[in-house]
């Protein structure tokens, strides 16, 4: 920001926007191909292609602000508000699955033999794996609470291990879910009790898996030196979004596991 007198940040050109949209588009597109016919090329093409016009991107920014120096307290504070209206958006996003379970779930039609769960539908046992899987979330929320104390406190001791805590409880509870699918007596075309539970839990248990990746690269700068205790916005975003992932979860466990077991 040598020949600049402004405090803002004017980015330069570059094509990771534009190529990132489209490749969420192809993955999202691919999604719906992969359930409705079992194709998965375009599916795997989208996420091979959204991870790496997003790793590049995010390496400029970081680049940007360790390295070349352009964020100035103003751009970090417009980075804080930009992260603050996507969680607003995914809010938004995951009041439609609750909003289609609440319609669902409090007047079911005839088709579903007015009952909820459908008649025939043995419904997964929410003291068992989704139990343990909230103690895992609330766990991670936990140790990357203290992480981010520990970080401003300049403890240099137990930092670190406690985002490794983190990322390790986000893996669990990604294989956990996956093993909760897998044993599950219905699917995703078993009415709309499935259709309705394995939307809200798989975009959940998607969350997750890009928060813990999130994560997992924020421990990588910290490794490197390249967070302090006055300037981690990156790690900051990566927990308020963890922090929005637990909150979305006991919501999802109240109501599409322990209410409608």
């Amino acid at each position: 920001m040598i020949n600049q007198h402004h405090p803002f940040h004017i980015v330069y050109p570059r094509p990771w926007p534009i190529l990132t949209g489209l490749s969420a588009f192809s993955m999202l597109t691919g999604a719906a191909v992969w359930i409705s016919t079992k194709r998965i090329n375009l599916i795997i093409i989208g996420i091979f292609t959204t991870t790496i016009c997003c790793s590049q991107w995010w390496r400029d920014v970081s680049r940007e602000r360790s390295f070349q120096g352009f964020h100035s307290n103003l751009v970090i504070n417009g980075l804080r508000w930009g992260m603050i209206l996507f969680i607003t958006s995914e809010v938004l996003f995951f009041f439609s699955f609750f909003w289609a379970f609440f319609h669902r779930r409090l007047a079911p039609n005839i088709e579903l033999g007015l009952l909820w769960p459908p008649l025939g539908i043995q419904a997964i046992n929410p003291y068992q794996v989704p139990l343990l899987n909230t103690t895992v979330l609330l766990a991670s929320g936990v140790s990357v609470t203290l992480r981010h104390h520990e970080l401003i406190k300049k403890n240099n001791s137990s930092r670190k291990s406690f985002l490794g805590i983190t990322v390790l409880l986000g893996v669990y509870f990604t294989c956990l879910q996956g093993w909760e699918y897998w044993e599950a007596s219905y699917t995703l075309r078993d009415s709309r009790f499935g259709a309705t539970f394995f939307l809200a839990t798989g975009f959940h248990g998607f969350h997750v898996f890009v928060g813990t990746v999130f994560l997992f690269f924020s421990l990588l700068r910290h490794k490197i030196n390249l967070l302090s205790n006055s300037h981690h916005i990156g790690l900051e975003a990566a927990i308020w979004y963890w922090h929005f992932v637990d909150v979305v979860w006991l919501f999802l466990y109240r109501f599409l596991y322990w209410w409608s077991y």
